[in-house]
């Protein structure tokens, strides 16, 4: 019996073809890895308005064209995080404020839960012009640099557990002619890009940082035989989701800090969502039942997580 070579080979492009297209609908759709068919579940993020680190000593590091870089630069990465589909997106509007325990108290006073809060600055800023004249051309270069520092905080211990530095510069040239002279006016986009770049380059490490702890909940109640929990589909908590139930360790006083921590948690169950209600991701509560295992009647002894750890 002869083997055909080329029948064997087409097979396996045919796999392997196939197989590159289930990873990238996998992608495209933003499922977890961890849970197939079911959502990534989205953290809850608040930004801070950037501060000005600059020379300048202006609250919101004005340019000449008085366009307000911290708000942009707050603004661009707000829209960078809201894109990849992973995070709810709120802003605060502490124009001012910039101490993170100021602004996690102000969260908590409102009753806003969020998980992580990212504190910004914009360390860097400038522009600069020069031009370079030959015989029958003149060229004309602007350039903007900007620099961004964020750092990300842990809400529930008020811990900075990341913080990065960013830069981007953004150059446009314009060149003139002899009887084709161009006058390049100031060009606003280019702190735009400058600034947009800068984010860009810090921003991928800053999205593994926020998904890289999992998502979690507490109970909220029980009724009857089913139990209600924070967060719903906005957050991407679907019905059939299965989640885990861990007790809580016991908090003790470092003596080498001073500080609170609290011991890892043990694991207790698992429950599964059935529905959830609400008018918006911070209203949401979803009703499920217990899969495995049992809880005691104190429900504040326990917190929930996404995947089993």
């Amino acid at each position: 019996m002869k083997i055909s070579y080329q029948k064997i080979i087409s097979s396996s492009l045919i796999t392997f073809f196939c197989f590159l297209l289930f990873s990238s609908a996998t992608y495209l759709t933003g499922y977890d890895d961890a849970e197939a068919g079911f959502p990534v579940l989205k953290r809850k993020v608040a930004i801070a308005r950037f501060s000005n680190e600059t020379q300048s000593g202006v609250t919101f590091l004005m340019d000449d064209s008085g366009d307000r870089l911290g708000k942009q630069a707050s603004d661009i990465l707000s829209a960078r995080l809201s894109d990849t589909g992973k995070f709810i997106m709120f802003e605060r509007m502490d124009k001012d404020e910039i101490d993170s325990e100021k602004i996690i108290a102000g969260l908590k006073e409102e009753g806003i839960g969020v998980d992580f809060l990212i504190i910004g600055s914009v360390s860097e800023f400038g522009r600069s012009t020069d031009s370079e004249g030959k015989v029958f051309k003149r060229t004309k270069n602007q350039r903007a640099f900007a620099k961004v520092n964020v750092r990300l905080v842990d809400v529930s211990t008020g811990r900075i557990v990341f913080s990065q530095e960013g830069a981007g510069e953004s150059v446009t040239t314009t060149v003139s002619k002899p009887f084709n002279k161009v006058n390049a006016g100031y060009d606003q986009s280019l702190t735009d890009k400058a600034i947009s770049q800068a984010i860009s380059s810090l921003v991928s490490n800053l999205v593994e940082k926020l998904t890289d702890k999992p998502w979690k909940s507490y109970f909220l109640s029980k009724e009857n035989e089913l139990y209600i929990i924070a967060g719903g589909k906005k957050q991407g908590l679907n019905p059939g989701r299965s989640l885990y139930v861990y007790k809580k360790g016991k908090t003790i006083k470092n003596p080498q800090t001073g500080g609170m921590i609290e011991l890892p948690g043990t694991k207790s169950g698992s429950i599964k969502v059935l529905y959830s209600i609400g008018e918006d991701e911070f209203t949401e509560v979803s009703f499920v039942q217990l899969s495995q295992g049992s809880l005691e009647e104190n429900l504040e002894d326990y917190y929930i997580l996404e995947r089993d750890i």
